[in-house]
Formats: C-alpha cells, sequence, structure tokens
C-alpha cells in the first residue's frame, strides 16, 4: 500500500491535513471466512500498518485511530488479550523501524490501567520517536470522546479550585489545550468502515466540524484505492464552518 500511484503531483499538495479512522469489521471480516474473530484482530493490525505507511507516503500530516475504546473492554476477554497482544507487537516493531520511517506515535486515552509491561513500551515508543517530523500516527488506546471532555473538565476546575485561573478564562480555546489532541488540527476526514452509520465516542470534541466518509468495506479490507476513494469524496464536499 506504500506506493503512491493514485493521486497526481498537483493533487498532493491538497491532502487532508488530519485523517482519523473507527477501525471497524476486523470480527465480522473473520466471520464471513469461518476464521475466530482473533484473526480479523490480526488481519486488521497490518491493515493499520500499511495505511499508516500510505498516509506517510501521501503527506498526510496525522493519521489518527481508533484502536481500543473505553467500552471494548466489555468484549471476551480471550478478543481483549489478543487486541492487546497485537498491539504490544507492533509496538515492538515500531520501535525499530519508526525512526527509519520518521513516524511519530502518540497515545490518546487512559493508558494507566493496562498491563505494565504495556505501559513500559508506550513509553518508550513516545519518547523514541519524539525526533520524528514526519507523519504523526495518534492510537486511541482505552479512549472515549466523552471520557476525554470530561477529563479536560476536571483539569480546567481542578486549576480553578487551586486558584491557577478564573472560571471565566475556561473557554473553547482553552480547553482544546487540555484534549490529548492538543496543538494538532482537528481532523479534517474521519473515515469509518464496516457498515455502521455512527460516531461511536470517537473524538467528539475534535470533529465538530470534520467530514465523514462512511463505507461498507471492512477495515481488514481498506486499501491504497479505498482511502483514495474516500479523499477524493472529501474534495467534493463545501466546507462552510457554519457560515454560509
Amino acid at each position: 500500500m506504500t506506493e503512491n500511484t493514485y493521486f497526481t503531483p498537483e493533487e498532493l499538495q491538497h491532502m487532508p491535513r488530519h485523517i482519523a479512522c473507527i477501525m471497524d469489521g476486523n470480527g465480522r471480516w473473520a466471520k464471513k471466512r469461518g476464521l475466530p474473530r482473533t484473526a480479523g484482530h490480526k488481519e486488521g493490525s497490518e491493515t493499520f500498518r500499511r495505511a499508516a505507511e500510505f498516509m506517510s507516503d501521501i503527506g498526510v500530516e496525522y493519521f489518527t485511530v481508533y484502536a481500543f475504546s473505553t467500552e471494548n473492554w466489555k468484549r471476551p476477554a480471550e478478543e481483549v488479550s489478543v487486541i492487546m497482544g497485537l498491539l504490544e507487537k507492533y509496538l515492538r516493531e515500531a520501535i525499530s523501524s519508526m525512526v527509519e520511517k520518521n513516524i511519530r506515535l502518540n497515545f490518546f486515552g487512559d493508558v494507566s490501567v493496562l498491563p505494565k509491561k504495556m505501559q513500559k513500551l508506550i513509553a518508550e515508543t513516545t519518547e523514541l520517536s519524539r525526533k520524528c517530523s514526519g507523519l504523526t500516527v495518534n492510537v486511541c488506546l482505552n479512549y472515549g470522546g466523552r471520557q476525554e471532555i470530561a477529563r479536560a473538565a476536571r483539569m480546567a476546575a481542578e486549576r480553578v479550585q487551586a486558584g491557577e485561573i478564573k472560571a471565566e478564562e475556561i473557554t473553547h480555546e482553552y480547553l482544546c489545550g487540555l484534549m490529548y489532541s492538543a496543538d494538532m488540527p482537528d481532523p479534517d476526514l474521519i473515515i469509518r468502515p464496516g457498515g455502521e452509520l455512527r460516531v461511536s465516542n470517537f473524538l467528539l470534541w475534535q470533529s465538530a466540524y470534520s467530514e465523514y466518509y462512511f463505507t461498507d468495506k471492512l477495515w481488514p479490507d481498506m486499501d491504497a484505492p479505498a482511502f483514495a476513494e474516500a479523499i477524493r469524496a472529501f474534495w467534493h464536499r463545501n466546507r462552510r464552518f457554519g457560515g454560509l
């Protein structure tokens, strides 16, 4: 998926700065093939890796993916264990290859509840990639949009209580600085494969004026042509941001 044969040099100058994806459909992909759901998550992790490389190649600056939500803990323990294992595998590979590809990896969400080994890997990967200046990949792990907003509100309230700021200083801009995505542009385009038509608690604050693209393709089937089709659809949107 890494070689760009989908856009002209002129088109590459007009890429969305920030693309986000809800990685949906791994289990259904596996079921359609008579495989265990865990096989779908394995294939989905490979799709994530290829997608990140494609976004880097076409000049996207930020790529945010919904890897594991706060609600996903309700899934069978075996499935959760496989997802965590795949993430650990990706991180170990990333530590050795990320700097070479100049990709920076960030994490959105409460990672403090993850296994200590996973927390250590996340810290190592984040630190290693700080020097990278290419594509920034944000992995939403144990993440929920409502929880992120509540976290920002709680942080602001604590600062008011401590006398660090006044209540009237809590503006939209101030709260933006307390989100996981502080200092990043909001997503221009959010892609949801899998045929579902909902946002599923993903980037609720940041997606106020994002363009959504829904497709029946399952996440493991998302390839370069599918992403190119979503980007071309985005180019045909008239983004007014509340104006005329």
